[in-house]
C-alpha cells in the first residue's frame, strides 16, 4: 500500500525504545521534532567512546536529544536479541528496530540471509518473552528494511509470524519526515584511505518499507 502522506507508527506521548540506534539520528529527530517525551534508545557499542568512533555525529545527536528535559534515556551495550532487565522492565507502547542487520561483509547471500532472519526471530522472541516482556500489551513492534534484496529475501512477515507476530500492515517508510536523520551503517563511518568520510550511498535515498506487527 503506497500512501503519498507520511505514515508515523508512534504517538509523542508513547513510551517507545528504539534498537540498534546507530548514529542517534533517529531518536534525536522524534524528539525534537516529533515532540516524544518518553524515549529510550539503545546502542550496541560498549560505551560512549565506541560509538564516538564509530558515528563522529553522534554527539550532536546526543544534544539534540538532551535539549529536551523530558524523561529519554541513553543505553549503551544492548543487544537487540537479549534485552536486558533494565531496559525491559518498564513495557513499551512501540519497539522500532530500524533497519536491523547483523554486519560483515560476506559474499555468502544465504548465509547473511540467515543470520539476520536469527537475529529478528530473537529480537521478537525478545521482546515478548515474560517476565519482564519489553512491549506492553496493545503495542507494536516496527520493523523498517530496505525494500531490495538481500532484505527482500530475509522474509519478515513469516519471521513475525515464527514469533507468534501477525503483521498488522506496512508503509513506505520516507527519510524526510524525521529531519536530521542520517541512515547510520552498521559497520559506522566509512572512510577512504586517507582517513576521509566517504560520500558512499545515503540509505536515507533508498527505497524501505517499515513492518508493524
Amino acid at each position: 500500500q503506497q500512501h503519498d502522506e507520511p505514515v508515523i507508527p508512534f504517538s509523542p506521548g508513547d513510551r517507545i525504545l528504539l534498537v540498534g540506534e546507530g548514529d542517534l539520528s533517529f531518536a534525536a529527530s522524534i524528539i525534537e521534532h516529533h515532540g516524544c517525551t518518553n524515549v529510550t534508545a539503545t546502542v550496541l557499542e560498549k560505551d560512549h567512546a565506541e560509538l564516538l568512533a564509530k558515528y563522529p555525529a553522534v554527539d550532536t545527536n546526543i544534544a539534540r536529544s538532551k535539549a529536551a528535559v523530558v524523561n529519554n534515556k541513553l543505553v549503551y551495550n544492548v543487544d537487540a536479541t537479549k534485552l536486558p532487565p533494565s531496559v525491559a522492565r518498564t513495557p513499551h507502547d512501540r519497539i522500532i528496530f530500524n533497519f536491523p542487520h547483523v554486519g560483515g561483509k560476506s559474499t555468502d547471500v544465504n548465509r547473511q540471509v540467515r543470520y539476520n532472519q536469527e537475529l529478528l526471530v530473537s529480537f521478537f522472541q525478545r521482546a515478548l518473552s515474560s517476565p519482564a516482556a519489553p512491549l506492553a500489551r496493545g503495542g507494536s513492534i516496527v520493523v523498517t528494511l530496505f525494500e531490495s534484496e538481500p532484505y527482500t529475501l530475509w522474509n519478515i512477515r513469516d519471521l513475525g509470524r515464527h514469533a507468534g507476530l501477525q503483521l498488522e500492515r506496512s508503509f513506505r517508510f520516507q527519510a524526510d519526515v524525521y529531519p536530521g536523520y542520517h541512515h547510520a551503517r552498521t559497520f559506522g563511518v566509512v572512510r577512504n584511505k586517507k582517513g576521509e568520510e566517504s560520500s558512499g550511498w545515503k540509505g536515507e535515498d533508498r527505497p524501505a518499507r517499515s513492518y508493524v506487527f
